[in-house]
């Protein structure tokens, strides 16, 4: 085959939102395949052995067949290039660390012509994966050399740069496993848990209760053991010193052996522990001063360094730390012993992947003045048998929750409440952690805002802790979601009316609403920014903002197309019909492949596949196949149409379900078993004029349509007839500006 036979990626575009493949983001990816679409895999000859020789792990994937080889299968029967190539992308993610099972291959209308999606929870990775699959597919067609493994490292290189780190993340889990939504709002790890006014923020194991004065508080080392000494927590006894002189003189005064430390250092930096000679007490001032604004000399307290989790006064987790030693053989320099002994246990690595560090003695100031006071240097060969300590306590790692004593529970959720942490990691250097600390002389060393949590989700020994659920339990009571009444319209016919009047009565119900439509951005009854703001940036921006306690948002089908829905879940969902792909009515659509009704029912059903399990769809009842969608919602259902007849509306009241119609000339809300409501005259001067400030040019009927599916809304989410009535009467369709 000629080489430069390509797979042409035509368009990439990312599905921020809920969409036509799924509930979760995507990229979806137009690919032009060319000659290849008359060369499947079977009729490319070693094609299969040479992917699977790269790939082993593709025998894994199940595709349509549902079992182990399902994907061989196809591969043997004969499959498209782009149906490889979503497997192999996935297959490159799972090896980089990111599991990944969806994806989707679909020819469209035009031959050789396909879209391909899979699951991309951050766009940059799900890009360069792409990349990666996209080259690995052509070498493999063209017979050439690939390197599968530096294909990897590239992906796992943006994941590190991308996602979420590993404290952040298990929060986020733990909040998805609690149906509580997430926006993430930077590149690093300052994440929103829930919508709207119901949010809470975090940043790492910091959260938007953590005060910025306990958190100063716990910067400074000498103020926090002040305060918690004055509380009666044990500390141990220290000065603030300015020279070496200085701290040898502090050393003798509160008695030998000291430690050294930085006043205000972070992760230990600059720590030098069990210190007794002059010279090494002059070497380690010069070390912390290095590391921090002063300088602290304090009682060495014996024992082994535990770091206690408070989350919300409670201890939820603990580690123990230990030293790190070698074996001299005679023959083996110190640094050598510490790679052959201590960096090859499989624990020990470079990323936060590890529940252990790499020891780097050339690069551990710490490490080096233990070995100078122990006579050796990094190049030093230790004589054959001789034990070496290399490293203090080491890396926190190593479970013991169930063995804290109560007494120490106390005290260290004492400690966090006095600095005043919600969320504390709390250092505590005690002999046996299931003692009492004050028979020990043991002390609270340390208290730390933003504790890191790895060493509880991954501890190098013992179980794992679900520190993340702790910390979301405590931003959340037990029942709450972190959601807000959403309200979403989609179609093409009276949306932008509906989404409007639909505000209104919320507005009226008391909620601070938000309103995203093409008529602009709404804060309450007034428009904050003009211009079509019916998109997925539009309802992100109402979805963050604190002030927000109940959100309305129009989606056209190209909005859908083109981003996904702007929330992952709603309360309600309207759908008005299933028009707008007429060409030139919109474009968009023609450029997605929507040539026909038919094919927007998959686009609209994406509003129906989102209503909450206690909400409602909102469904107009003359268009059959949009009473189909009744059957896809989790939720309750409320159709309406201007006849109250119609056997669609007849059918769905016999089923016990709710609707909205006009009765002569009053808005009738009708629930089967219950009495039928009158909640509106359109005959009032007030609601012919409403009404006529509803109607669309060309569009018939739509604005008493428009007006019973802005009922329909308000009726589901609980505002009574009679407020309706008065919504009705006051509504104003003339868009009122801030100015």
């Amino acid at each position: 085959m000629n080489k430069n036979n390509d797979i042409k990626l035509l368009r990439i575009n990312y599905l921020r939102g809920p969409n036509i493949w799924t509930y979760r983001p995507v990229l979806e990816v137009w690919l032009d395949l060319g000659e290849l679409e008359d060369l499947p895999s079977n009729l490319l000859p070693g094609f299969n052995d040479r992917l699977t020789a790269l790939l082993p792990a593709l025998v894994e994937h199940h595709c349509g067949v549902g079992e182990r080889g399902g994907f061989i299968l196809r591969l043997q029967e004969g499959t498209w290039a782009g149906h490889i190539l979503e497997h192999i992308v996935i297959e490159l993610l799972n090896l980089a660390g990111m599991p990944t099972g969806f994806g989707q291959t679909r020819s469209t209308s035009q031959r050789g012509i396909y879209r391909m999606v899979f699951r991309a929870r951050d766009e940059q990775v799900a890009r360069v994966a792409l990349q990666q699959g996209h080259a690995l597919i052509m070498s493999v067609i063209n017979d050439t050399p690939f390197d599968v493994t530096a294909a990897v490292d590239a992906i796992r290189g943006q994941i590190d740069d991308c996602y979420l780190g590993p404290s952040t993340a298990a929060i986020v889990g733990a909040a998805t496993d609690r149906g509580i939504p997430h926006i993430r709002l930077n590149d690093g790890n300052l994440v929103q848990l829930g919508y709207g006014a119901a949010q809470r923020r975090i940043w790492t194991a910091e959260t938007d209760l953590t005060s910025a004065i306990a958190e100063g508080i716990s910067r400074d080392k000498d103020l926090t053991k002040s305060l918690l000494k004055s509380c009666g927590v044990p500390v141990p006894e220290g000065q603030i010193v300015a020279s070496a002189d200085a701290a040898w003189a502090a050393a003798e005064d509160i008695g030998l052996p000291v430690v050294i430390k930085p006043t205000d250092g972070n992760h230990g930096r600059g720590v030098s522990l069990d210190l007794s000679a002059r010279a090494d007490v002059e070497a380690a001032f010069k070390l912390a001063e290095q590391h921090g604004s002063e300088v602290l000399v304090e009682r060495h307290v014996r024992g082994d360094e535990h770091r206690i989790l408070v989350v919300g006064g409670k201890v939820v987790a603990a580690a123990r730390g230990e030293s790190a030693w070698v074996t001299g053989d005679g023959k083996s320099t110190v640094l050598a012993l510490v790679d052959a002994q201590l960096n090859t246990d499989p624990r020990r690595g470079t990323t936060e992947d590890f529940p252990l560090n790499l020891i780097q003695v050339n690069e551990d100031e710490v490490v080096q003045l233990d070995l100078q006071r122990q006579g050796l240097s990094p190049d030093a060969v230790p004589a054959a048998g001789r034990t070496v300590l290399i490293q203090r306590n080491g890396n926190v790692a190593i479970d013991c929750t169930d063995e804290v004593h109560p007494e120490v529970a106390y005290l260290v959720g004492l400690a966090a409440r006095v600095v005043g942490l919600d969320i504390a990691g709390v250092d505590v250097v005690t002999q046996d952690i299931s003692k009492p600390v004050l028979a020990q002389r043991g002390a609270v060393v340390e208290v730390n805002a933003g504790p890191g949590l790895l060493m509880h989700l991954k501890p190098a020994e013992g179980l794992p802790r679900p520190v993340g659920k702790a910390i979301v339990d405590h931003l959340f009571d037990e029942h709450a979601t972190g959601r807000i009444p959403i309200i979403g319209v989609a179609g093409s016919q009276g949306t932008s009316n509906i989404a409007r009047l639909s505000a209104w009565l919320l507005h009226l119900s008391g909620r601070h609403v938000g309103l995203a439509c093409r008529e602009g951005l709404f804060l309450g009854s007034r428009r904050v920014e003009s211009g079509d703001r019916a998109n997925w940036a539009a309802g992100q921006r109402l979805l963050m903002n604190r002030e927000v306690n109940a959100v309305v948002l129009e989606n056209s089908a190209a909005s859908i197309l083109n981003d996904g829905l702007a929330y992952d879940r709603c309360t309600v969902g309207v759908v008005t019909d299933l028009l707008g792909w007429e060409a030139p009515v919109d474009a968009t659509l023609a450029e997605h492949d929507i040539h026909e009704a038919g094919q927007l029912v998959k686009v609209l059903r994406t509003q129906v596949d989102v209503v909450l399990s206690n909400g409602v769809a909102v469904l107009n009842a003359a268009d059959e196949r949009l009473v189909e969608m009744a059957d896809l919602c989790d939720g309750d259902v409320i159709l309406y149409e201007l006849d109250h007849n119609a056997p669609a509306m007849v059918a769905h009241r016999d089923k016990g379900g709710r609707t909205v119609s006009v009765d002569g000339h009053h808005v009738l809300l009708t629930h089967n078993g219950h009495a039928p409501v009158r909640c509106a005259d359109l005959n009032g001067s007030a609601a012919r004029r409403m009404v006529a400030g509803l109607a669309e040019p060309h569009v018939p009927g739509t604005s008493v349509k428009s007006l019973l599916a802005a009922v329909a809304v308000a009726w589901a989410v609980g505002i009574s007839p009679e407020l309706i009535a008065a919504g009705l009467e006051t509504y104003d369709p003339t868009p009122k500006s801030v100015r």
